[in-house]
Order: C-alpha cells, then structure tokens, then sequence
C-alpha cells in the first residue's frame, strides 16, 4: 500500500450518495485535491448528491470561505456513477450506504471486484461490526473502520477501527489518511457502537425509558442541563435522527439486551413517520404528547443520578473489556466527537449528582 502522506493517492471513492456520503466526497474532494468518484444504484441520487455539493461550494464561495476559482476547482474533481468498475485506480473506497450488514458486505463484495488488492477499503458505520463486513473477501487484511461524525466538516474525530484480520499496512495507511482530512484518529475496538455512539445511546436509553414510564418528556429532557452538554437528549436524537437513533438502539440491544433497550416513545415517533420529538421552540411536538403516556413531575437530580450510574457502567464495562484503550479515549472521543464540555465524560461521572 502507498503511504497517504506521500502524494500518490490516485483519487478516492465514495459508495453512496446520501447526506454522510455527500459531506464525506466534499471533504476528500476540499483536503486532499484529488479526483473523488461518488456512486449509487440510482442515477438520480447521484445527480442529486452532486448538485447538493456543488450548491455548497457555492455559498462557501459566496460567504468568503473559498475563492470563487478555488471552489469551482474542487467542483470539478468530483463526478457520479452508478458503475462499480470506475472505481478502478483508487487509493481507497469508503462505503456510507443504509446500517444493514449484508447491504454493506455486499458492497464490499462488488468493490474487491473493481479494485485492485492494495486498495484500502474503508466503512463509515457507526455501529456494525467491521470484521463481520470483512468475512468473506479475498484480502480483508484491508478493511479499516473509519467512522466519522456529523456534521464532518466541523467534528474533528474519526473512530479509527480495527478487525483481526486488518494489517498494520493498513491501519498506517488509514491513520495518515485521517491526519490528512484534518481529522484527530482514536483507536477504538471492534465492538457494538465503538464509544461515542454507544456512549450516547445508553444515556438515549435511560432517559426514554423516564419518559415511557410517564416521566415529564421536557422536565426528563432538561435534567442533564447542569453538565453543561452541548443540547438536550431529545434535541439530540431529532438532530441524528429518530429513525436512524432507532436503527442504533436496536443495534445495541442485540448486542448487549441486559442494558441496551429499544424504547417505546423512540418507536412509537419513528412509526407515525414524525420528525422528532420537539419543535424548533424546544417545546414538545403535540403528536408526540399524544404518543406517550400521561405525564408525572419527577426530580432532576434523581434522572441525573440515573443516567450518571448508568454512563458510569458502560464506561468501566468498555475500560474491561477493551473496547476504548483508556477513560482518557473515551473522554476525547466524546469532546471531539459529541462537543462534550472540556475534560469529556468521564469527569461528570466521579461523583454522584446531588438533587
């Protein structure tokens, strides 16, 4: 493999034309000033992916954050297909397709096809397992998780994982690539979540199951205010999405159902197709009041109590088994990745929260 810090990186390959797949050819296209090929099944989406970037480039360009000249540079190193064998001649692929397994294996499948045997093949997930993506293919010595965080332009962390059968080629590789990207690289395990999101879902976790047991949604969502985090749970989830939140919850349960659960309320807003739990106020939606159960005042220090016993298990739990190397990981990550306040998580967790 080529060392990404040297200037032989061909051009890049994005598998996906969605918003992660968007942001994520922009950023390759912006930092590395290579050619990036962005593809999907459907002509459309690519179209419309490519059309998305260029709008953005335009309003950087617009605002004084690129040069007219230099964004319109950018533009031009990027381009569409729905054929797998352009990605021929690629430094690395990175897959950001739907959070299915077999929809990602299969990907990885058709690209060892297209590609030549050195290329670094890359996924995005955020919580699949990256082994089980790699079973199978004729060199899995280089698939690599490279797990970025919404939105990419601004998050600077990248969960950098690693599988049994990766290389240490690889890993080199993919680590240089990141520090490339602008990116800071933690070396997280292959396991459930890696740390941010399993982190944040177990919190998601308690915090709903307050809520489906007739706890105050608002009184429930603002009890964490004093740790000072970036927004609310709530405001959280409608952000990543309830949707693909449920899709990581039910992840997580089947991995870890003595802990990990899939809540009602969280359920119940995804299947009458609602956008989030509160509107742009940061009040309650009324549809979603109608959702859930008829509402009890509860204490915020016990919620905190709640959800700081609980982030405190999962953090010594992931510590045991190897999932982060250190507390000291685990509280970069969460700076970096969910604009935690200075020092991270685990500084919340010390002591217990008074009432």
């Amino acid at each position: 493999m080529t060392g990404a810090d040297s200037p032989q990186i061909a051009k890049i390959g994005v598998v996906g034309a969605g918003l992660m797949a968007s942001q994520l050819a922009l950023l390759f296209a912006r930092k590395l000033r290579v050619p990036v090929i962005i593809s999907d099944l459907s002509e459309e989406r690519v179209r419309n992916a490519l059309t998305g970037i260029r709008a953005r480039l335009e309003r950087d360009a617009a605002k004084g954050r690129l040069e007219p000249a230099e964004a319109q540079q950018i533009a031009e190193l990027l381009r569409g297909t729905t054929d797998p064998s352009d990605f021929a001649g690629c430094t690395a692929v990175i897959e950001a397709v739907f959070e299915e397994l077999e929809v990602k294996r299969s990907v990885f499948r058709t690209l060892e096809e297209a590609v030549d045997s050195e290329t670094l093949l890359l996924t995005n997930t955020s919580s699949l397992s990256v082994a089980a993506m790699a079973e199978g293919l004729r060199h899995p010595e280089r698939v690599v998780g490279f797990h970025f965080f919404n939105p990419v332009a601004v998050l600077p962390l990248l969960e950098l994982v690693r599988t049994p059968f990766a290389s240490d080629a690889a890993m080199a590789e993919a680590s240089r690539l990141a520090e490339r990207l602008g990116k800071t690289a933690v070396h997280v395990a292959d396991s459930p979540g890696f740390v941010v999101n399993r982190l944040l879902t177990r919190l998601f976790d308690e915090v709903l199951e307050e809520i489906d047991d007739g706890g105050d949604p608002l009184s429930v969502d603002r009890a964490l205010d004093p740790w000072g985090l970036p927004m609310t749970p709530l405001a959280l989830i409608d952000y990543i999405g309830p949707a693909v939140q449920a899709h990581i919850c039910a992840a997580m349960h089947a991995s870890f159902p003595d802990r990990f659960r899939e809540p009602a309320s969280l359920t119940a807003v995804v299947e009458a197709r609602l956008p989030g739990f509160l509107l742009a106020d940061g009040t309650l939606r009324p549809e979603v009041r109608q959702l859930l159960p008829q509402p009890h005042d509860v204490d915020p220090g016990d919620v905190r109590e709640r959800v700081r016993a609980a982030l405190a298990e999962e953090v010594r739990l992931m510590l045991e088994e190897g999932a982060a190397r250190s507390a000291e990981d685990i509280d970069l990550c969460m700076v970096l990745g969910a604009n935690y306040p200075q020092g991270g998580l685990t500084p919340l967790l010390t002591e217990r929260v008074s009432a």
